[in-house]
């Protein structure tokens, strides 16, 4: 299982990345402001982080049979399909109120993102297993016991 000190490696890394791709493609797309979506981008960026922490708690411990690394597709699809799922329902008035548009329009917007985050988050746990894997805990030996 990951340390407190990779997961919060792993989110801030996540989130830096995702800031600066997110912040210059809804600015593109949404012809509103850099300042204005990346404001929007940061907040969004902190209510993510705080989920990721939780979310990804939750599923190590759900998933403590499976290593990382060793995650098959189809459990990686369930990961980020859960996790933008709850982030999406946890962010979908923030983005309507900010933007100053209906529900709906928000929600079609978010999907749109939430799609993009899909594909990033895919890329970037599956990368990030790679480049930072769990090395297997040394066995304690015990008192009596042979090698």
């Amino acid at each position: 299982m990951r340390t407190t000190q990779d997961r919060i490696r792993h989110t801030l890394l996540f989130e830096a990345i995702a800031l600066v791709l997110a912040t210059t493609v809804a600015a593109l797309v949404l012809e509103n402001s850099v300042t204005e979506i990346g404001t929007l981008a940061v907040t969004l960026s902190l209510i993510a982080m705080g989920w990721n922490y939780l979310y990804n708690l939750w599923f190590d411990q759900w998933q403590h049979h499976t290593p990382p690394n060793k995650r098959s597709f189809k459990l990686r699809l369930i990961h980020v399909m859960g996790f933008e799922g709850g982030l999406l329902i946890a962010t979908l008035p923030l983005v309507a109120w900010w933007l100053e548009m209906s529900l709906w329009h928000a929600f079609l917007t978010d999907i749109g993102f939430t799609l993009f985050f899909m594909v990033y988050a895919f890329a970037f746990n599956w990368a990030y297993d790679l480049v930072f894997p769990l090395h297997p805990q040394p066995t304690q030996i015990t008192a009596g016991m042979s090698d």
